[in-house]
């Protein structure tokens, strides 16, 4: 009998995962481009918040059913496969284990070391960096990759350890939020600063670009932020009694989500006027009402944060390639489906995961950090753009789950899919919008022109093609 993952992780522990992976970096800075979205709009950038919650909602509620009906190794694959079919599982997959996952990783290893790095120059201002700093510095890369390989180290040697750290850095994060929320308020009431902020006028920026549509730009804006909680379903094959606490981990994970980003954003805006908040961000208002020490605290809890973060999203990166493995799919699955007997983790699954992030993070830094695009028109955002996919890639599983789960009711089998349908349809979307989906002039791509959505599909067509070409040899 072959071995399985073990089952090692409860209700918290999932829970934590859909919350820390979700809340970011972002959430700290997300408040002041919603601003500057709607103009000051207080109230119109709440209700963005609430639309982009509700899409996240009704996705996670939509595969919450399906989370009660199918375990086997890795969430996401699973409905797939118990929906659409075995074909269309191991491309959702792949696309998973080689571009969704590890891309997002990369990117958070960079954000982990940059916010580190701004905390200690905060508390140190006489520390001299090498050029580029606390962003782009040869400190800074150093710091990327220190923090990508301890991600790694964490869960291949030691899942217990990777949920521990998981809870640890969500319950730590949410100190900072919280803070916000119930001081922010208090202080903004107190000093008469939230009520003007709610009633002030709308704020035209100084800029020639006019948005027609302040709302949607808003949502836009959010539906990143929201972005991650799918990665938990990645370890349902490992969470005790998975059909009853995976659905309660990403109902309610969802719903605290929403409540600590509305109430953060309500928080934010008692701290400072609006005009500071759309100059300066969200650091203005902590440190008119904590102090500047304080203040400046406020970005060690971005770096843990973003820690956390990177360490969920590890997790997913680590079984990636596990999950397709275990069905007999995929490069070499007898050797990625092995299970270490001291570890109980699929070390060679977590080896090959940690390659694809280091590739992905090579990419970024050189289509996005360096001081020259070193691929030309096929340089774009790795962080963002791979949402257009994986939001697309929803829509057949809810549309074949509609069709086949026939012993459901009409609201588990109809009207929540078809929500999150358009909730993923929307998310598509937003990311064309906010990216761009045609071709524009830029004197610094190659051939004086970009189109990020277009090199972007580009690249995952071939690396789709070339997943079911090595799927195909090794069937044969």
């Amino acid at each position: 009998m072959e071995k399985g993952l073990e089952k090692r992780y409860g209700l918290v522990t999932a829970i934590c995962m859909v919350v820390g992976i979700v809340i970011g970096s972002g959430v700290f800075f997300k408040a002041q481009t919603i601003l500057q979205t709607t103009n000051g709009d207080m109230p119109l950038g709440i209700l963005a918040w609430i639309i982009g919650g509700l899409i996240m909602l009704v996705c996670a509620r939509a595969f919450a059913t399906m989370a009660e009906k199918y375990e086997k190794v890795n969430g996401i694959v699973d409905y797939a496969e118990a929906t659409v079919g075995p074909r269309y599982a191991y491309i959702v997959g792949w696309f998973a284990a080689t571009i969704y996952f590890p891309a997002m990783t990369s990117v958070l290893a960079w954000l982990t070391a940059r916010y580190t790095l701004v905390f200690v120059q905060s508390m140190n201002p006489n520390l001299v960096l090498t050029e580029g700093g606390a962003v782009v510095g040869s400190e800074c890369m150093a710091l990327s990759l220190f923090f990508l390989c301890f991600a790694y180290a964490v869960n291949a040697l030691s899942p217990k350890l990777a949920g521990y750290l998981q809870v640890s850095t969500t319950f730590i994060k949410l100190v900072p939020l919280g803070l916000m929320a119930v001081v922010g308020v208090g202080y903004g009431l107190y000093t008469g600063q939230l009520t003007e902020n709610f009633t002030a006028e709308p704020i035209q920026m100084a800029t020639d670009v006019v948005n027609t549509n302040p709302l949607f730009g808003a949502v836009v804006a959010t539906a990143f932020a929201y972005e991650g909680w799918i990665i938990a379903t990645s370890i349902n094959s490992e969470i005790k009694d998975s059909k009853k606490n995976l659905p309660i981990a990403l109902t309610v994970g969802s719903l605290i989500i929403m409540a600590v980003y509305i109430l953060y954003y309500i928080g934010v805006a008692g701290g400072a006027s609006n005009q500071q908040l759309m100059d300066e961000g969200a650091t203005v208002a902590f440190i008119n009402i904590f102090g500047g020490v304080l203040g400046n605290i406020l970005n060690l809890f971005i770096a843990i944060s973003c820690l956390g973060t990177l360490n969920g999203l590890m997790v997913a990166s680590t079984r990636g390639i596990y999950g397709l493995a275990a069905r007999g799919n995929g490069p070499k699955p007898h050797m990625f489906k092995q299970i270490d007997d001291e570890t109980k983790m699929a070390s060679n699954s977590a080896i090959f995961g940690l390659m694809v992030c280091a590739i992905w993070f090579v990419f970024f830094y050189g289509a996005n950090l360096a001081p020259t695009n070193w691929f030309g028109i096929f340089g774009f955002d790795s962080s963002e753009l791979p949402i257009i996919t994986i939001y697309g890639l929803y829509i057949p599983i809810f549309i074949s789950f509609m069709k086949n789960a026939t012993e459901l009711g009409t609201f588990k089998r109809f009207v929540m899919p078809s929500l999150a349908i358009a909730g993923s349809v929307f998310m598509v979307f937003a990311a064309l919008y906010a990216h761009g989906y045609k071709p524009y002039l830029n004197a610094q791509a190659a051939g004086g022109f970009a189109c990020p959505v277009l090199f972007y599909l580009i690249i995952f067509a071939v690396v789709i093609v070339a997943g079911v070409m090595i799927d195909k040899k090794n069937h044969k």
